[in-house]
């Protein structure tokens, strides 16, 4: 257990690397995101979530994600598919966790098993919508900063048309 110190003279307990070598591959990825997004936030000490943080980016660095790449490396299909169903749940919970295995998945296109070139499909479609979400709230950021902009006589009508028919494309 790797044990980190709180202000208060508690403790906070977290598996240690060497013990998530036993577990599934995508676990220890999953592990890390829930830590990450709803544990941190509930301790006070930021010194605490500091360290948690960076032993958390360490165990992702170092044993997460080198385990999911040798399996999804490998030339085995049946280890490939069982990492693959895992991963397409994880996709449809938080596909910005599966982020630093994305370049892995395109090298599996090349596999003629239809079951996994399905799976392909819906993680990267996932991807994909993920993509225009965030270009589509860079738009929105950028469309009411001109709307403001055009409110306040600072840019033409012209120009302001021209935007907002640029966003409204984006979003249909």
């Amino acid at each position: 257990m790797r044990v980190f110190e709180k202000k208060d003279g508690g403790i906070v307990q977290i598996i240690n690397k060497e013990k998530m070598d036993d577990w599934p591959v995508e676990l220890p990825l999953i592990f890390i995101e829930y830590i990450k997004n709803n544990q941190l936030k509930s301790y006070d000490d930021s010194k605490l979530r500091k360290e948690m943080e960076n032993y958390l980016d360490e165990v992702l660095n170092e044993v997460a994600i080198p385990r999911l790449i040798e399996v999804l490396d490998s030339d085995k299909e049946e280890k490939i598919l069982e990492a693959l169903i895992r991963l397409e749940e994880l996709s449809k919970k938080n596909i910005e966790q599966m982020e630093p295995i994305k370049p892995y998945l395109t090298k599996l296109s090349n596999l003629k098993n239809d079951t996994i070139q399905d799976l392909l499909e819906k993680i990267s479609d996932r991807f994909s919508k993920e993509e225009k979400r965030k270009e589509l709230l860079k738009k929105r950021k950028l469309m009411q900063q001109k709307e403001k902009e055009f409110l306040e006589g600072k840019i033409s009508a012209e120009e302001y048309a021209r935007i907002r028919k640029e966003y409204l494309l984006l979003r249909g």
